[in-house]
């Protein structure tokens, strides 16, 4: 039996986690909760700790844990209102992570997995060149700089204590109720406004819900998973604009698109303050998941044309509710 605990159960894709995680008999699951949720399961042992940081060795919730996965943190904020963002960034992402990191060593884990971000990355490729684990990383944002600072001081952690490391690195998620611009996309869509992206060559990496999930349960106990960083992708990259095509088509929607030059939408964009807004809709940003595929003999279970229809129907059917 091996004993895993999660944080961030709660979250996009903590939730997703803990279910495929409960369906496994070999796997006892506790997720360390910031508060009770309203809903639990009888599978998880639940255990509420107000702040991560103030968690010990000699902590409950590590007692006998095997396998400690770490989604919990702090992601981007509109119209962020800390006076130090980077600060506020750090305390979370980078504090508390390595807190959890030496109580969980402490304790007797023998690994911990890190779902970090691409931003470590940077945010920007040049079509048919994707990131890499061996890419020098440049992060660009605050978000981007504190994930690199937790992945720095795991591997610290994991030098000092021989606790094993695995760190993930995700491309956009999105799935069944996501959230955010992706879901502002199936809206425009679903009601058949027009759109002027019908124009962009850009190529992105997107990854499914499924996918990551798949990707973070190979990593639980496979042996060559042990210190290594992985980026993770559905494999199949697409221009904004077949991106809004194949969603069309998975919400049974036409996809009224006008072809407006993507240097035109850029200008518009940053001269209205959204400069980061038109790089993720115009730019380029893709991954090579080939060292997952050969290391681990991991392949996406979801292609991304299943993965967007299994997202448009669960929107459809909450539209519909």
């Amino acid at each position: 039996m091996t004993k895993i605990l999660v944080t961030g159960s709660s979250g996009f894709v903590g939730s997703c986690l803990i279910e495929k995680l409960i369906e496994n008999v070999d796997f006892q699951v506790t997720a360390l909760v910031r508060r009770a949720p309203a809903k639990t399961n009888e599978c998880i042992n639940y255990h509420c700790l107000a702040d991560f940081a103030q968690i010990d060795a000699g902590h409950e919730s590590l007692k006998n844990v095997d396998v400690v996965i770490h989604l919990a943190s702090r992601v981007h904020v509109m119209n962020d209102t800390e006076v130090d963002p980077l600060a506020a960034f750090r305390a979370i992402n980078v504090g508390h992570t390595l807190s959890l990191a030496r109580s969980a060593a402490m304790s007797g884990a023998k690994r911990f997995i890190f779902v970090s971000s691409v931003k470590v990355n940077g945010e920007g490729t040049t079509p048919g060149r994707p990131y890499r684990e061996t890419d020098t990383p440049n992060p660009v944002d605050f978000y981007g700089i504190s994930k690199l600072e937790a992945e720095e001081g795991l591997r610290l952690v994991a030098a000092e204590t021989g606790m094993e490391v695995v760190i993930i690195r995700p491309v956009l998620v999105y799935g069944p109720g996501v959230k955010a611009n992706f879901e502002s996309m199936m809206k425009w869509l679903r009601k058949g406004i027009p759109l002027p992206f019908g124009a962009i060559r850009n190529q992105r990496s997107l990854v499914a819900l499924d996918n990551l999930v798949d990707l973070i349960l190979t990593c639980v106990n496979h042996p060559a998973a042990a210190d290594q960083t992985f980026l993770v992708s559905d494999g199949e990259d697409v221009s904004t604009t077949q991106l809004l095509v194949k969603l069309a088509n998975a919400l049974n929607s036409p996809s009224r698109l006008l072809p407006v030059p993507s240097w035109l939408l850029t200008a518009s964009a940053t001269l209205l303050g959204k400069k980061a807004l038109s790089q993720r809709l115009c730019g380029s940003l893709q991954v090579d998941i080939t060292k997952a595929r050969l290391l681990l003999g991991w392949h996406p279970v979801l292609t991304l044309d299943q993965a967007l229809r299994k997202t448009a129907v669960h929107f459809i059917n909450e539209q519909n509710q």
